[in-house]
């Protein structure tokens, strides 16, 4: 209950505080008090609400209906997220340029001249009539003035920079994340690999993410792309679905169609856990997906292929347990191992694992969010890497979570090629 409450105030306060913060740099700074001002605050308030109206939208709406909302609401995510990036990379030229503006605007008003006074009365040195109050002399000129247009020329030059940047960088994003998943072939030379088992073939998948904005036309080219691999075995780790059976059944249908010569193989991610994980478990099974809940098969060509549960299902008492997977096997044989979370790796390579094969991090999706996924513990976030002395690979998935957009992280469908030395 108190993470619970906990995750619920971050969820809420984190993106209050950017919007504050937009809306100072967008709104406050680049308009003068008045109508402008007004529908610009208005404008953020409503998109600050559009975001958790979003993600509880997709919960308890129909899934016809999902689709308009998640698509608005998505896309403010993703370009709200690169206003933010820019604005912050912007923060230091814009105070240096502030202060450059403030001294050049001090130095003009040194250097004005002194107002000449004027005589009242013409042709006469007789002052001003009884009574009348003497004048004050005016300035040259405010030295306010000229300071505050410049500031607010500047702040308004700020803003359109960071506009077109960011809603650039998702327009080629939403491109990226909706086209098709590019094929990956990716050798892994084992020491401990058997002969028989050299060019082995592993088709590698993660994160289809079938949902309000990815439905059977994604998971059809999926399996088409994935079947014209040949592959000797097909592994899908996690982050299939977004929703329910009940509303994404007819989504997955075409997983049915998945080949391996060696079988198929699913292991739970933590959106599946979100969804329903026991209806989804088995209903991959009807499908023909091998689910590997903590366990192995021992394939002919000498390597042991084991898959865990992923972390998210120790809250709902499904957790992983890579012991049990790998009790009572020979040693002596080569052991893959599907986990959903490149995190798992540790625990993985304590158990003699030889290679994993892991999802969830979607390569970071959008850059540089990248930097944010390596700081949970996730110690592959993309490719190829090493984890205590172990290889882990890691897939970006073939479809996104969230906003559809994806920067400098394309979808990508992997073939592991394992080589023997």
């Amino acid at each position: 209950m108190v993470q619970a409450v906990i995750f619920l105030a971050i969820v809420l306060l984190v993106p209050t505080v950017i919007h504050y913060y937009l809306w100072r740099r967008l709104v406050r700074n680049t308009t003068r008090p008045g109508r402008a001002r007004r529908l610009g605050t208005w404008g953020i308030v409503v998109l600050a609400v559009l975001l958790p109206a979003t993600l509880i939208g997709g919960r308890i709406l129909p899934h016809s209906a999902e689709a308009p909302l998640a698509w608005t609401g998505y896309l403010w995510l993703a370009v709200m997220f690169y206003l933010l990036v820019a604005l912050i990379v912007l923060e230091v030229p814009a105070l240096v340029a502030r202060v450059l503006l403030r001294r050049a605007s001090r130095r003009a008003a040194v250097v004005a001249p002194e107002p000449v006074p004027v005589a009242v009365g013409a042709g006469s040195d007789a002052g001003p009539p009884e009574g009348t109050p003497p004048e004050e002399a005016t300035p040259a000129a405010e030295p306010e003035g000229p300071y505050a247009s410049r500031r607010l020329f500047l702040a308004r030059t700020v803003a359109v920079t960071a506009g077109v940047a960011s809603v650039g960088l998702v327009g080629y994003g939403i491109a990226e994340a909706m086209g098709p998943p590019r094929l990956k072939r990716v050798p892994i030379r084992l020491a401990r690999l058997p002969r028989a088992a050299d060019g082995l073939k592993i088709a590698v998948v993660a994160d289809i993410h079938l949902g309000p904005l990815l439905g059977v036309s994604h998971s059809r080219r999926v399996v088409n792309m994935i079947n014209e691999l040949e592959a000797d075995i097909v592994a899908v780790v996690g982050d299939v679905v977004d929703d329910s059976v009940a509303k994404l059944g007819a989504a997955t249908a075409p997983l049915a169609e998945l080949r391996g010569r060696l079988g198929t193989y699913f292991v739970t991610g933590n959106h599946e856990y979100y969804s329903g994980y026991q209806e989804w478990v088995t209903e991959f099974d009807r499908l023909g997906l091998r689910v590997l809940r903590n366990e192995r098969v021992e394939l002919p060509v000498g390597v042991d292929l084991a898959g865990v549960n992923d972390v998210q299902g120790t809250s709902y008492g499904d957790g992983p347990d890579v012991a049990k997977a790998m009790a009572g096997r020979d040693p002596a044989r080569v052991a893959i191992m599907l986990a959903h979370q490149p995190a798992q790796a540790t625990d993985a390579a304590r158990h003699g694992v030889d290679l994993q094969l892991s999802g969830h991090t979607h390569g970071g999706q959008m850059v540089p969010f990248n930097l944010v996924v390596r700081a949970t513990g996730q110690r592959v976030v993309s490719g190829l890497g090493e984890v205590d002395g172990m290889p882990v690979y890691v897939t970006n998935g073939a479809g996104f979570w969230g906003p559809p957009v994806r920067v400098g992280a394309p979808p990508d469908i992997s073939l592991v090629e394992l080589r023997a030395p």
